[in-house]
């Protein structure tokens, strides 16, 4: 019997004394171990692309348009890369210094008015009328889905001499992180549409949704002879949280000459800008700022 335990422990000391020519005395490095977790069918996939919140649940782009295009949410409009504001005092200075090297000022003293996200037939006559009873010219960067559902109102547009921006098929916040080709075809299918109700109309620009940019966007945007435009101030007029107020007191503090201001014809709080605008255009008139559609 005393030999048999003997025996044990022999063998006992020889299993330790082989785990301890393991690296740091435990198994190779790899080898499972009861307490190593295991990816679960459960667990939620991560981000491919890091894209803010607001980009969940944009549509598709359509593969025809509707007579009548449903809006994007209006959280679709909200902007996640923005310039720093700009200072009433401050100088034109260079026009691009915007991310990535795209344009978010004028070049001059001028200052330049952009609207987003239409045509829209509730809206955008109400504001080329505005912009027609001052001489003021604007720059309207469209969505291609409206444009080929409102080619009238593209026309309008154009008629009073307001200058065409490219914004996509249907303000797709990713479209400057999908493959070349995805980005050619949507900018020409959004050019197309424009062109088909303004034949011969020069498309100078292109905005990315959210200020999005990346190079890819941006390269295949001159490629197709447009300068990338971005802005100095953001009143956030697409939120239908921000008031009236909120929104003629945001452009009239951060504005400045030579400034790109970012407004909308489209999506969601267009009747608390229209009411901003008659103050902003007053407050602009007594500072004597000029007006370019760039």
């Amino acid at each position: 019997m005393g030999r048999h335990k003997l025996g044990i422990a022999a063998a006992v000391a020889a299993l330790l004394a082989l785990a301890s020519l393991w690296p740091g005395g435990g198994p190779p490095a790899g080898t499972p171990t009861a307490t190593e977790p295991t990816a679960s069918a459960a667990d939620p996939p991560a981000s491919e692309d890091g894209d803010e919140a607001e980009d969940t649940g944009t549509p598709a782009a359509p593969s025809s348009a509707p007579s009548e295009p449903a809006s994007p949410p209006a959280s679709s409009a909200a902007p996640t890369t923005a310039a720093p504001p700009a200072s009433a005092s401050e100088p034109a200075g260079g026009a691009y210094g915007g991310p990535l090297g795209t344009r978010n000022r004028t070049g001059s003293d001028a200052v330049a008015l952009t609207f987003d996200d239409g045509p829209s037939p509730e809206w955008t006559p109400t504001i080329l009328a505005m912009l027609r009873e001052r001489g003021i010219k604007a720059t309207f960067c469209m969505i291609g889905a409206y444009a080929e559902a409102h080619p009238e109102l593209v026309a309008d547009i154009a008629r009073e001499g307001h200058t065409l921006c490219n914004h996509t098929w249907f303000h797709e916040f990713d479209l400057g992180a999908r493959s070349e080709g995805e980005i050619r075809a949507n900018l020409q299918r959004t050019n197309d549409a424009i062109a088909k109700a303004v034949p011969g109309a020069e498309i100078g620009f292109f905005r990315h949704p959210g200020g999005q940019w990346t190079d890819r966007a941006i390269a295949v945007a001159a490629d197709l002879g447009m300068e990338s435009l971005h802005w100095a101030v953001d009143p956030s007029d697409w939120d239908e949280a921000t008031t009236e107020a909120q929104i003629r007191e945001r452009v009239v503090d951060r504005t400045g000459p030579g400034a790109v201001v970012l407004l909308h014809d489209g999506a969601s709080n267009q009747r608390d800008l229209c009411g901003a605008l008659e103050s902003i255009f007053a407050e602009f008139e007594r500072r004597g700022y000029a007006y370019t559609a760039l």
